[in-house]
């Protein structure tokens, strides 16, 4: 009580659960947001900004309202399966400017039916997942990494849907026929080209060594067996001309009385 009659604003009451409600919602907020990285909140949407902040593994506590995810410019050369599986109102994931080798199969499992953008360039990526990538409808970045151009890769660029800003930047950095290193993949397939077809006729040369192997098995085995039986015929007949005759009399046969 202060002087006056007055109370003093420490000894004002306080909502019993008032206190309770602002501790849970700093906590909240607290556990929200990934260390080190920003999260800014618009209509109950979340943007999650980790850029350039060191990281070597894809966060775990990422808000589930997430709608925008950057995880550019840090160390990740792996993307796990079910790293982003309870982001399933994520629309833009940038993965670009890391050093990523390998992406599991079910890496971006949940995120097919809202993912409007996946940013993988940047990246040192040899070979497209396409378990990881072939279910997504989103528009997928892939320039500046260093593909080994062969028939998965064509087959696997069908199913996908490339972000035409970008396409004309995927180059061979490898390739089945030497020729095409160093230039654009799209360029490459638009003039006719079918690394597939390489592909067949590596396979057809193949099945006819297989086919002519087999063939002059089964043609050693018959000679084999026909000269066997020979033998086997050769030795019963000499066989039986050392069988002793029987004598055969001269004498003619004597009438019977």
């Amino acid at each position: 009580m202060g002087p006056g009659g007055k109370q003093s604003p420490s000894s004002l009451p306080v909502p019993a659960g008032g206190s309770c409600l602002i501790l849970l919602f700093c906590l909240r907020l607290g556990a929200s947001c990934p260390l080190s990285c920003q999260c800014p909140e618009h209509a109950g949407a979340v943007a999650v900004h980790c850029s350039a902040r060191g990281l070597q593994e894809i966060p775990k506590d990422i808000p589930a309202n997430a709608v925008l995810l950057k995880l550019d410019a840090n160390k990740l050369t792996h993307v796990p399966n079910g790293a982003f599986q309870h982001l399933n109102q994520l629309r833009e994931l940038d993965l670009s400017q890391n050093t990523i080798e390998t992406i599991g199969p079910a890496a971006f499992s949940g995120l097919a039916g809202g993912l409007r953008l996946l940013d993988l360039s940047h990246n040192r990526i040899r070979r497209i997942p396409k378990d990881a990538l072939g279910k997504l409808s989103a528009k997928i970045r892939l320039s500046h990494n260093p593909l080994h151009c062969e028939c998965a890769l064509q087959e696997a660029l069908w199913e996908l849907k490339l972000d035409p800003e970008s396409v004309d930047e995927i180059a061979c950095h490898t390739a089945a026929q030497e020729e095409f290193v160093g230039k654009p993949l799209i360029q490459a397939l638009d003039s006719g080209v079918s690394f597939c077809s390489t592909h067949r006729k590596t396979t057809d040369v193949a099945m006819l060594v297989t086919m002519f192997g087999w063939f002059a098995m089964v043609i050693t085995y018959v000679v084999y067996y026909v000269r066997q039986n020979q033998e086997d015929a050769r030795r019963h007949l000499e066989y039986l001309k050392s069988l002793p005759s029987a004598p055969v009399s001269k004498d003619p046969i004597s009438p019977v009385p």
